[in-house]
C-alpha cells in the first residue's frame, strides 16, 4: 500500500469536489466526500482516514462485518460509516452494528425492519434512533434498486412516521449514460423529489435536505445539480480488482 499516493489522490478528490462546488457558484463546505471502500481492505481504509477521510460508505453487508471492528479500534479517527449497497433483510442486523446512516431504505418492509431491529438495540443500550436516506431509481433502469419516482413521496411518509428512523435525504445513482444531458436530468429528477418531500407536510420528513448523489465519473453533474454528498472509489482507490 502506497500511504502518500493514497493521501495524494483523496487530496485531490477533495479539490475535484471544491472545484465543481464553485463551478456551480455553492460553497465547497456544503457537497461532503463520502469514500465507498467496497473491496478494501481495513489498513488501506484506516490509511485514508489518517489522511483526513471522515465519511465512508460499504455496499456489503459481509465486507462491513469484516472492517468494522478493525475500524473501531483505539486510535482510529472518528468516521462515519453509511449502508450504501442493497439492503437484504435478513442482513439488518449485522449491518446496524457498524453503520451510522443506511442511505438505500427502498420500502416500507425494509423501513420497517430498519426501525424493529433499532428498537431492540436500544432496549439493549445501542443507539436510539437511526439516520436513513431513501433510494430512488430516478434512470428508470432495470438494473438499479430504489423505489420509483412517483411513489417516491409517499414512501417518503412512511419512512418519516416511524419512531426510530430519521429521514435525512434521498439518494441515486444517476442514469448510465455517456450524455451528460440524461445523467444531469437524473439528478434532477432527485433535487426536485426532495423539494417535494421536505415540502409535503408529512411528519418526520422536513430535514430530508440530503441528496448523495454522483460518482467518480459525474461528481461535477450532480454538485451542478444540487448533490451535498457524492460517493467516489476508483478516484481514490483506483480500479477494483477484477472479481
Amino acid at each position: 500500500m502506497d500511504v502518500e499516493r493514497l493521501a495524494q489522490r483523496y487530496a485531490a478528490a477533495r479539490e475535484r469536489v471544491a472545484a465543481a462546488a464553485r463551478e456551480a457558484g455553492r460553497e465547497p463546505a456544503d457537497v461532503r466526500l463520502l469514500l465507498a471502500v467496497k473491496t478494501q481492505p481495513p489498513e488501506v481504509v484506516r490509511a485514508v482516514l489518517e489522511a483526513g477521510a471522515d465519511l465512508l460508505g460499504h455496499n456489503r453487508a459481509q465486507e462491513l462485518a469484516v472492517t468494522g471492528p478493525r475500524l473501531a479500534e483505539p486510535g482510529v479517527p472518528a468516521h462515519e460509516m453509511h449502508f450504501i449497497g442493497h439492503l437484504q433483510s435478513n442482513k439488518v442486523n449485522q449491518v446496524l452494528r457498524w453503520a451510522t446512516c443506511v442511505q438505500t431504505v427502498d420500502s416500507v418492509r425494509l423501513a420497517e425492519r430498519l426501525d424493529a431491529a433499532v428498537a431492540r438495540r436500544a432496549d439493549d443500550g445501542g443507539p436510539a434512533s437511526l439516520d436513513v436516506m431513501m433510494q430512488v431509481n430516478t434512470s428508470g433502469e432495470h438494473t438499479k434498486s430504489g423505489v420509483g419516482p412517483s411513489d417516491a413521496v409517499e414512501l417518503a411518509g412512511a419512512v418519516g412516521a416511524l419512531p426510530r428512523l430519521r429521514l435525512r435525504g434521498l439518494m441515486t445513482i444517476g442514469a448510465n449514460s455517456t450524455d451528460p444531458s440524461v445523467v444531469r436530468a437524473s439528478y434532477d429528477a432527485l433535487a426536485d423529489l426532495r423539494d417535494r418531500v421536505v415540502g409535503s407536510g408529512a411528519p418526520g420528513t422536513a430535514d430530508a435536505r440530503e441528496l448523495s448523489m454522483g460518482m467518480s465519473a459525474d461528481l461535477e453533474i450532480a454538485v451542478a445539480a444540487g448533490a451535498t454528498m457524492v460517493r467516489l472509489g476508483t478516484a481514490v482507490f483506483g480500479p477494483r480488482p477484477a472479481p
